[in-house]
Parts: C-alpha cells; structure tokens; sequence
C-alpha cells in the first residue's frame, strides 16, 4: 500500500507553487491549481516555462485559500530580486514583463468558450519536428516522446480550454521514481508525490488505467507523463542540469509520474493511504 507524503498546488503556471498538508480535489482537479497563467504578447498564446524559461524563477502563493465559490483568488508572485507583485496590482504586468525579459500579460482563468485565449500560439519555427524537439529538450540521437495518449485538443490549444493544464488535471509521482532518478521533486512539479514501496524503480506506472482510492478521494490514473525541457531549468537554489532529462530518457523511457483525472472528489491529507480499486 502507498502513502501520500507531500501535496503541491501552484497558483500560477510554471512558476513555483505551494506545498500543502491537505488538499480540496473537485471535478476539474486540485482547486486552485494553475489558476493563473502569462500569455506570451511576443509570439501570442497562453506560455508556460517550456517557452519562457524565467517563470520557474518566480514563485506564488494565494493570498486566501481558494473556495468552489472563488476558485482564482488573487496571488502574492515573489520575483527573482526578492521584491514582490500582487495579481491585482496595476504596475503588475510590467514587472512580471521585466523580471522575466519577455513581454506578458497575466490572466486568470477564463471560460472554456473563450478559444482564441487558449489557442496556441505562433512556433519558433516551421519545422515541426525541430519544435518538438525543442520543446522537449531531446538530442539529435534521443526519441521524441509518444503523444498519442494526451488529448487530442492540445494540438491546437495550448491546454485544454477552460484550464491551465499541459493535459490533464492532476500529476501523481512516487518517492521511488525520484530516487531512481536520482532529482529534486521541484523539477517535476507533481501534485500528489506517495511513498510506494514495491521494490519496481517507477511503482506508478503499474498503475496506468486504475482508479486510486486515496483517502476518502478516487482518481484514475490516465497515462504516463512524457518529460519535456523544464526539468533541466535552473531556478530557487536548483541549478540548471540538462543531465536530469538524459535521465529521464534513458532509464525510465521518457515518462516520470502518471497523468490521473477526479473519479471523487473530496480532500486529500498528508499521510492518507493510496490502494488501487
């Protein structure tokens, strides 16, 4: 049996987030999560640190906790120079545009019909494999991921619509998995990281295709997450190091942690014991 060791939520998309003893799962995921994103004013298109690097060297915390009537309360961003920018603040987009050296509009979420908001936007370049490849981050001599488990919808917008997610709304990883990669947990921005000690180097991926019960919450586990270029990025006191996705590529088929989706919703605590159904 495993168990829930630490819990993460994170306000803004690819910036550092919140570390958290319990918490409220609804239908749509982790409540709260990326509710707030930066669209890149250069090239269009909601942008997460796959594209603008310099998020992950900023971090947030909401300044109320977020409720099913509130989802999106407003966020406290801590910069890289140690000063800080509220969300509703009106100099707010300007220093978020200088700390990260690249011109972007703050947005909290928006409705899932407002689909120009969430389109992708423009590539850095034509060739498609190039952009692939440069998303996520593989050698000339490495595969690229396999993506035809992800939706089908995030080939043209860059979540899908209506949330802030690469693919799906929860990402489940195993304390197991991070040692056998021998990684800090930060790099891989999980949700639910759980102690489950099976003997296998990456226990969650026996897990794919399975309803988890943790605690008084169910959850399906979808398919493995492909790892992309934002493991390697340097940021709080973590340098960067391209060898960690050499790693995830070579010893653990280009996947760490499990894409999983809300069965029940509920809360979930620290300490609560995960079982499959």
């Amino acid at each position: 049996m495993a168990t829930i060791t630490d819990l993460w939520r994170y306000p803004v998309k690819s910036m550092m987030g919140e570390r958290h003893d319990t918490l409220d799962l609804t239908d749509a995921g982790v409540l709260g999560d990326r509710g707030w994103a930066a669209r890149d004013e250069v090239r269009g298109g909601i942008r997460g640190a796959k594209k603008i690097a310099s998020l992950m060297r900023l971090a947030a915390r909401y300044v109320e906790a977020p409720t099913v009537e509130r989802p999106v309360p407003h966020a406290v961003i801590t910069l890289p120079d140690g000063s800080t920018v509220a969300t509703d603040a009106p100099d707010r987009d300007a220093r978020l545009s200088a700390a990260l050296d690249h011109p972007v509009t703050l947005f909290p979420l928006l409705p899932p019909d407002a689909l120009d908001h969430y389109r992708r936007g423009a590539a850095d370049t034509d060739d498609f494999l190039e952009e692939l490849r440069n998303v996520f981050g593989r050698e000339g001599d490495e595969p690229l991921p396999d993506l035809s488990k992800m939706p089908p919808v995030i080939f043209e917008y860059e979540s899908p619509p209506g949330t802030y997610f690469d693919a799906f709304p929860l990402l489940l990883m195993t304390q197991q998995s991070l040692a056998t990669i021998d990684a800090d947990v930060r790099r891989f921005r999980p949700n639910f990281v759980l102690d489950a000690p099976t003997g296998a180097p990456f226990p969650e991926t026996d897990w794919v295709g399975a309803t988890l019960r943790i605690g008084e919450v169910e959850v399906r586990v979808e398919t493995e997450c492909p790892r992309c270029v934002m493991v390697t990025r340097g940021f709080g006191d973590l340098a960067e190091d391209r060898s960690v996705l050499r790693r995830v590529v070579r010893d653990a088929d280009q996947n760490l942690g499990v894409y999983a989706t809300v069965v029940r919703p509920g809360v979930v605590r620290v300490g609560d014991a995960v079982e499959v159904v």
